[in-house]
């Protein structure tokens, strides 16, 4: 999940916020400002609900993250690369580079994080057990975060797969099946009973009158069923991929373009008579930049005699694969970057052009020809 804002970095993680956060973050603070302290402490004014409930939904996260913080911290001493933690609408996740090699390796990192959670209760609720005043907003907020925090790590030992309980089910499967495809699959499966069972129980409480819970619930629900096939199909194109390179699928005739020829020559010439999309711009033996047919789209159709590569291009940083890369960091870097395609670079040399439609026609073929899985033991 990519972050849509960055707020720097812990440990040489990169912590980021996406869009969806914003709506769980009102959700939460209303919920909390108008319903749960005004059950629990009434006689508060209107003003004091509204800053403890903000400042109760902002801890709340800081809790998700360090809760996420410990997975990848854990995962980075095993020697995973931890690419980014992202809060979103349900929570946090904490984007990893590819799948542990090992069950011991997913059931250490996968553990901490409700461990951490349930320390976060256990001090929470020390230090509002200390307070002076235990009806005071100061101490409300400890006693719901120890809540919280209590019902986080709880909720995530659910055998759901992929909820930590489930990554943990899968390592145990893992570990006595031997193979990580056949361990995915029986967890994925029970996460999307759990997910159908959560969205049943969203649309009862929604007839019982319960309209916030219920549907967050069903959505939760939905979350954990659409997730839990997202990893299962994910783990498939990663065992059809059967340790290919980018060198086996890449476009190694690819011609580059020099910077001054003209979007008129580049569409009569190129584009149009190769039906190609985006080609790299060489100069000097170098490449200097990628144009696609977007950039093209820019620019008006009476302007193309007069308007010359290099000012529509994009130029470097490019995004670009070497033709000994695995191939399935390479339709991850594809997606990860939300681009159709990378240049392939040995060196500062060209070597040809990757695109998402040479990695959907390779899994397309590999699956036809039932090649390519690939057992993780």
């Amino acid at each position: 999940m990519r972050a849509s804002l960055r707020l720097g970095r812990i440990a040489g993680i990169e912590i980021g916020i996406h869009y969806t956060w914003a709506l769980a973050f009102i959700l939460i603070a209303w919920s909390l400002a108008q319903g749960f302290f005004p059950a629990y402490y009434p006689g508060w004014s209107q003003a004091t609900y509204w800053i403890t409930g903000v400042i109760a939904a902002l801890l709340l996260f800081v809790s998700v993250l360090l809760h996420e913080l410990a997975h990848s911290l854990v995962g980075k001493a095993r020697g995973m690369n931890v690419r980014s933690i992202t809060l979103f609408i349900f929570g946090g996740v904490s984007n990893l580079e590819d799948e542990p090699e090992k069950p011991s390796v997913e059931f250490a990192m996968t553990v901490v994080g409700p461990g951490a959670s349930f320390i976060l209760a256990g001090i929470f609720w020390g230090i509002a057990l200390a307070m002076p005043d235990e009806r005071s907003p100061v101490a409300a907020v400890l006693m719901y975060l120890a809540l919280i925090n209590a019902i986080l790590g709880g909720f995530n030992l659910l055998p759901a797969f992929p909820l930590d309980g489930g990554r943990v089910l899968r390592s145990i499967l893992w570990r006595s099946t031997g193979d990580l495809g056949k361990a995915t699959n029986i967890a994925a499966t029970v996460g999307r009973f759990f997910g159908w069972g959560l969205i049943a129980f969203g649309v009862f409480e929604l007839f019982t009158g319960n309209l916030l819970g219920g549907l967050w619930i069903a959505f939760i629900g939905w979350f954990l069923s659409s997730a839990a096939d997202a990893s299962r199909r994910e783990l498939t194109v990663r065992e059809h991929l059967g340790g290919a390179k980018v060198r086996d699928v890449m476009d190694a005739g690819t011609e580059a373009v020099s910077p001054g020829t003209s979007v008129e020559d580049l569409v009569d010439g190129i584009f149009g008579r190769y039906r190609r999309r985006a080609l790299p711009v060489s100069q000097n033996g170098r490449v200097v930049g990628i144009v696609t047919v977007s950039d093209i789209k820019k620019i008006p159709r009476e302007r193309w005699t007069d308007t010359e590569v290099q000012e529509i291009m994009t130029r470097p940083p490019l995004h670009s694969v070497s033709p000994d890369d695995d191939l399935y960091a390479a339709m991850q870097k594809l997606s990860r970057n939300d681009v159709n395609q990378v240049v392939v670079l040995r060196g500062d040399e060209l070597s040809g052009m990757l695109t998402r439609a040479d990695v959907v026609n390779f899994l397309q073929t590999r699956e036809e020809l039932g090649i390519g899985r690939r057992q993780h033991r």
